[in-house]
């Protein structure tokens, strides 16, 4: 059973998810008031993303004048909306490239500002099922996956693959991260087994359609292993949080490279490398100038850059972690 790139990059985001589901819903449960809760991922997702949408719009009126400002005009109102659906294109730029979208993407992040609308109420239905919670967790996952698998079957539409994997289609991969906040510390004493087992669901969950399902319980699975197998402690974060740039300017700088014909004029580990250099470059800048001083000055973000200890929240009386990725 051969897996090609493009299903290692479709793990790599449902494993995006489950991380997702994971520090975020452990970010509402740390949080004083679905204000603050609000407030954080505001502060963490928007300011860079708006960022990363204007600059290729200010290029692209640079490339084509203001003669074409009703296109770049509805490229803003779209993507700053996170509909980036509607409106993927910019005038002048990327036209002769293989993919002509502006940041392919940022599909995610739609998915995920969703989730985090609707993730207040489901923790409310968490808490109303007291001890068994799990059992809601365990029937969204299914009702998810009937969602993802079903609606291209019975929906006689064009548009019934896109729109089976937006959510709820995604909430299997959400609902097995917070699985795993809420088994926190089972999850960190058992963290090679998850890790065998997830490889073997993910694996399963390739060699036949029937065995899909399988997907999200499996990736959730190499995550926990992955991120609780015992090691040092890695200093990454003195240096600043770059993870969320490199997702949300990676596919544009690699469009502008294509664009340039940079992959055509030198090899292609050259062209990689550069892109690679790019990537980080742009991701430190925007960590430095946008997003750390969008966030506020007591964030996990800003105190482990710092060196600090993690902060102690008066709504749990627990050590707070990270406040969630995005």
């Amino acid at each position: 059973m051969a897996i090609h790139l493009s299903q290692v990059a479709e793990i790599a985001i449902q494993g995006f998810f489950v991380i997702s589901g994971l520090l975020v819903f452990g970010s509402l449960e740390r949080s004083r008031s679905i204000r603050t809760y609000a407030s954080k991922r505001l502060r963490r997702l928007y300011p860079a993303y708006a960022v990363v949408i204007i600059i290729p719009a200010l290029v692209s009126l640079a490339i084509v004048g203001v003669g074409e400002w009703a296109g770049v005009a509805r490229y803003l109102g779209a993507n700053l909306l996170f509909a980036n659906f509607l409106a993927p294109t910019l005038p002048g730029l990327f036209e002769d490239n293989r993919f002509i979208e502006v940041n392919g993407a940022l599909w995610t992040l739609k998915i995920e500002v969703m989730f985090y609308i609707g993730l207040p109420v489901i923790a409310l239905v968490m808490r109303w099922f007291g001890k068994a919670w799990w059992v809601f967790l365990a029937m969204t996952y299914v009702a998810a996956e009937a969602w993802r698998l079903l609606v291209p079957v019975h929906l006689d539409h064009s548009l019934a693959p896109e729109i089976a994997r937006q959510l709820p289609g995604q909430m299997a991969f959400f609902a097995s991260g917070m699985a795993l906040w809420k088994l926190g510390d089972f999850a960190k004493s058992r963290s090679m087994f998850l890790l065998l087992g997830g490889l073997v669901l993910t694996a399963a969950s390739f060699a036949h359609p029937m065995l899909e399902p399988l997907r999200a319980a499996g990736v959730a699975g190499v995550v926990a292993g992955f991120s609780y197998v015992p090691g040092p402690a890695l200093p990454a974060a003195r240096f600043g949080d770059i993870s969320y740039g490199v997702y949300i300017t990676h596919f544009p700088i690699l469009q502008a490279l294509m664009m340039a014909g940079v992959f055509a004029a030198i090899p292609f580990g050259g062209g990689f490398a550069l892109a690679a250099l790019l990537v980080v470059i742009a991701s430190f800048a925007l960590w430095h100038l946008v997003e750390r001083p969008a966030l506020r000055r007591d964030s996990h973000y800003r105190l482990a850059e710092a060196g600090k200890p993690r902060q102690t929240t008066e709504k749990t009386g627990h050590q707070g972690g990270p406040d969630g990725h995005l």
